[in-house]
C-alpha cells in the first residue's frame, strides 16, 4: 500500500529545490539513449500534476529512432523552404497565440535580453540572418536529443487546460532533473502542426500544444552555459495584510 499523500514527508527538500533550480532549456544534447522505462517513470510522476476537476487533458507522443529522425527531416525541410521563399510561411500557422500580438515592457525587454544574450554567447551578431536561421533550426532537430516529446490537447477543452498543461510540463522537466536528465520545452514546433500531427498519428480533434527535447545535456557545449535571469520575489509579489 502506498503512503497517503497527506502524510508523505519530503525528507530532502533541498533536492526538490535543486531539481527545480537546475532546470533550464538545454540546447545541446548527447546521443546517449534514454531507456523507455525511464521515460515512462517520468511521465507517471508528472501525471500527478494538478488539473481542473482532474480532467488530465494531456496527450503525449514520444519520438525516438526512425520516427524522431523522419519528423526532423520533414520539419527541417519546411523550415529551409520558408527561408528560401518567405511566402510559404502562410501555410504554417499556430493554432493558439503563444506570444502576444503586440509586445510591451517589461516582457519585450526580457525577450530581447534573452535573445541577444544567447546569440551573443554563440557569436551571432545583429543582422547575421543566416546564423540566426541556423540556430533557430536547431529546434527542429530537438537540439540533437535522442527523445522528442509532442504534447496535444483536445480542441474541445477550454483555455484553462493550457494552465493544467503548464503544470504537467513543469512536472516532467523536474522529474527529468531528478533522474540526471535535461529538457528543452519548445513552442517553436507549433507552427508546423500540419506536418507533426499526421506524423504522430494524432486525431483531428487534437491541437498541438508544444514539443520538448529530452536527454543528457552536453556539458561541454558553450550554449548550455547560458542561463536566464529571474526577477526577485519582491519584484513580482504583492503582500496584502
Amino acid at each position: 500500500m502506498t503512503q497517503p499523500q497527506v502524510s508523505t514527508v519530503v525528507a530532502d527538500p533541498a533536492s526538490v529545490d535543486a531539481a527545480i533550480e537546475s532546470r533550464f532549456s538545454a540546447r545541446a544534447f548527447l546521443p546517449t539513449p534514454v531507456q523507455r522505462s525511464t521515460i515512462e517513470d517520468i511521465l507517471r510522476v508528472a501525471s500527478r500534476a494538478a488539473s481542473g476537476t482532474n480532467t488530465q487533458p494531456w496527450r503525449v507522443y514520444v519520438l525516438q529512432g526512425a520516427s524522431r529522425d523522419s519528423l526532423v527531416d520533414k520539419v527541417c525541410s519546411a523550415h529551409e523552404a520558408i527561408y528560401a521563399d518567405p511566402s510559404q510561411a502562410v501555410q504554417y500557422r499556430e493554432e493558439y497565440d503563444y506570444y502576444p500580438s503586440q509586445w510591451v515592457s517589461p516582457y519585450i525587454d526580457r525577450r530581447r535580453e534573452n535573445g541577444w544574450g544567447l546569440y551573443g554567447l554563440l557569436g551571432i551578431t545583429k543582422g547575421d540572418k543566416d546564423k540566426m536561421h541556423a540556430q533557430h533550426g536547431r529546434n527542429y532537430r530537438f537540439f540533437d536529443a535522442p527523445v522528442g516529446l509532442m504534447f496535444t490537447l483536445d480542441r474541445v477543452m477550454g483555455r484553462g487546460s493550457l494552465v493544467d498543461y503548464g503544470m504537467f510540463l513543469q512536472s516532467i522537466m523536474v522529474a527529468a532533473r531528478a533522474r540526471g536528465l535535461h529538457t528543452c520545452p519548445q513552442a517553436a514546433w507549433n507552427g508546423f502542426a500540419k506536418i507533426i500531427l499526421p506524423h504522430i498519428g494524432a486525431g483531428p480533434d487534437e491541437m498541438l500544444v508544444c514539443g520538448m527535447a529530452l536527454g543528457h545535456a552536453d556539458t561541454k557545449e558553450k550554449v548550455n552555459s547560458f542561463h536566464t535571469p529571474r526577477e526577485a520575489v519582491e519584484q513580482f509579489t504583492h503582500w496584502l495584510e
